[in-house]
């Protein structure tokens, strides 16, 4: 039974299941952040999952990635598995710009949290079921 940290619970909006991770929206609109969990419990590294599921992860990475790039027109993506506050293996996939309020610096503890309004939600619902139709799980 997989269950989501409920840091990640508490901090993000559910947008769905790929085969292996369930997509999350962080809910800052101040930086375009999702976040990948493979929903697989107690797995707290990369090399922890099957070479199956890692490969998984990586194809619905590299999904996630070529969105970003198609619809945030970042400068960079910034694509990381930290860990170090929520153990639960996730990884992170973050829209960077040179404007940004962080950059070049890890956005992390950078300026006040921006959450979305709950149009803002449902509208990026809306956009990843579109464009992740045949991804995503019903």
């Amino acid at each position: 039974m997989f269950t989501l940290d409920p840091i990640l619970s508490n901090d993000t909006h559910d947008l769905g299941s790929f085969e292996l991770c369930r997509l999350l929206l962080t809910d800052n609109k101040t930086f375009p952040w999702f976040i990948l969990v493979p929903q697989v419990e107690n797995v707290t590294e990369l090399h922890q999952l099957g070479l199956a599921a890692r490969e998984q992860l990586w194809n619905e990475s590299a999904l996630l990635s070529n969105w970003l790039e198609e619809v945030y027109a970042a400068d960079k993506l910034n694509i990381a598995a930290l860990g170090n506050v929520v153990r639960q293996l996730h990884v992170h996939h973050i829209a960077r710009y040179r404007n940004d309020p962080a950059w070049p610096k890890p956005i992390w503890g950078i300026g006040e949290t921006v959450p979305y309004t709950l149009d803002e939600i449902e509208a990026l619902r809306r956009r990843v079921a579109e464009a992740f139709a045949a991804d995503l799980l019903p």
